[in-house]
């Protein structure tokens, strides 16, 4: 039987909570608007360069252990946020969490996608995705109860909760095996073996993941000794020159879809949605705290059902076919959240708009969720090859979060320059740039060994579309 496990990223819960707790932050601690933005925005700058730390050192000391950092920076930031006596202490300790974030974020679905078998390899590089929708529920429904606290005391509950996850990542993630790919390119091939026939479906399939791995490794597919030595030269030196300076025109291609598809999966606004659904939905037309508070829950429900929705349909329907999908009801929810958005602020806030406004900003969530938010992930964990994946998924992982800080830090000034519905009408725009992009540039990976995966990069659109058509001769 196959062994699975879905790390659960940090940010999930932190997310969450900090959406509601700006409102009670703001209050207590008499802090600007520049200052929430700086606030909203610090976590994933400081995330940018965690996921490129995470890279190098995943490549050092494995899988496994990189999550154990991640759990311990994002625990010790949570501490310190939980805390709070000043704005200093809340931007240090949001920052160290962001450093967790970004590691995090880098490992969890590159050591999913290489303990997982090539057929349930999406949805179970999904799950990760599925937990931090979850924990975004939970962090909107513990803001709703928190908020009925004293002010000084609950939002300061809302962001210390964090820490408990991260502790039983730290310990949890002990038990689950480490990576046979990364154990392969360490040389130590018995070991390699030993975990790949415990997560693979059959030992037919553990021998063919083994014999694909040492290929891909430069190891002879016949070597049959238990530990082999790697050339540091071939590990190390070698991964910058082939991913940047002198890379195939698949791994040039494969870099850019990667960097492309991220840019594009914040681009659109969702981190705009998830950090700020308060301001959103007061501009449409709910006053009361509490109401707010409760609006995003609805926003939490919404992200969950249909992400979890996607890990039943990512390989079975293919990643291209629910890519396209997703941006495209992406795109027609953002312009009716631009347009209502804007009636409401320019009509007295009518309650129509407000209804739909409400239904248009949960069918962008609903959207996203099954399409661009997880299968950019999947995506990223699969499309590098083992030896320069480390470093590729980290340049990925960069890019997200750059992008989200980006709108993190914007989005207020955005409103304030364009109004509430030309920020939406902006990311509508980079909606309709997302579609054409997927379209010319991604290729169906479903059931592709990690090891076939450089080929199609290599390949036509056209040749592409054609072999993804074939089923895969070696399952």
């Amino acid at each position: 039987m196959p062994c699975f496990t879905s790390v659960i990223t940090e940010e999930d819960l932190d997310t969450g909570v900090m959406s509601g707790a700006m409102i009670f932050i703001e209050d207590d601690l008499k802090i600007n608007d520049f200052q929430v933005s700086v606030l909203a925005a610090i976590l994933n700058i400081c995330a940018l360069f965690g996921s490129l730390m995470a890279g190098k050192i995943s490549d050092y000391i494995g899988r496994r252990y990189t999550i154990v950092v991640a759990s311990i920076i994002f625990l010790i930031g949570s501490v310190l946020m939980g805390w709070g006596p000043n704005y200093a202490v809340l931007l240090t300790g949001r920052c160290a969490a962001g450093v967790g974030v970004g590691f995090a974020l880098m490992i969890a679905p590159v050591y999913t996608a290489e303990i997982s078998p090539a057929e349930s390899r999406g949805a179970l590089t999904s799950l990760p995705d599925v937990a931090i929708s979850f924990g975004i529920l939970i962090g909107y429904v513990a803001n709703y109860f928190l908020g009925k606290l004293t002010l000084k005391l609950g939002w300061r509950l809302m962001l210390g909760i964090a820490a408990l996850p991260s502790l039983a990542l730290a310990i949890g993630i002990l038990k689950m095996p480490e990576s046979p790919r990364w154990l392969a390119f360490q040389g130590r091939l018995a070991e390699s073996k030993k975990m790949l026939m415990k997560v693979s479906l059959s030992e037919k399939e553990a021998e063919r993941r083994f014999r694909d791995i040492k290929i891909a490794a430069g190891i002879d597919e016949n070597c049959t000794d238990d530990v082999v030595k790697i050339s540091k030269t071939s590990k190390n030196e070698q991964v910058w020159k082939e991913l940047f300076l002198k890379p195939t025109p698949a791994v040039r291609r494969i870099l850019f879809t990667a960097i492309g598809l991220h840019f594009f999966d914040h681009a659109t606004g969702i981190e705009a949605v998830l950090l700020f659904g308060p301001r959103i939905f007061k501009k449409a037309g709910v006053h009361n705290k509490s109401k707010l508070l409760l609006a995003t829950v609805g926003t939490g429900i919404t992200k969950t059902v249909f992400i979890f929705i996607a890990t039943f349909l990512i390989d079975k329907r293919g990643r291209r076919p629910l890519l396209m999908i997703s941006a495209v009801g992406m795109v027609s929810a953002l312009a009716v959240v631009a347009t209502s958005l804007t009636i409401a602020e320019h009509h007295d806030e009518p309650l129509w708009a407000l209804v739909i406004s409400l239904i248009a900003v949960y069918t962008f969530v609903a959207f996203f969720s099954m399409g661009m938010g997880p299968i950019a992930w999947i995506y990223l964990s699969e499309m590098f090859p083992l030896r320069v994946r480390g470093l590729g998924v980290g340049i990925g992982v960069a890019v997200n979060r750059l992008m989200n800080a980006t709108v993190s830090i914007s989005f207020i000034s955005l409103t304030k320059a364009l109004t509430i519905g030309g920020a939406f009408f902006l990311y509508c725009g980079f909606g309709l740039l997302s579609l054409l992009f997927i379209y010319y540039c991604m290729p169906e990976t479903k059931g592709k060994n990690l090891e076939e995966i450089e080929a199609l990069f290599s390949k036509k659109k056209k040749n592409v579309d054609a072999e993804a058509m074939q089923p895969n001769p070696n399952k």
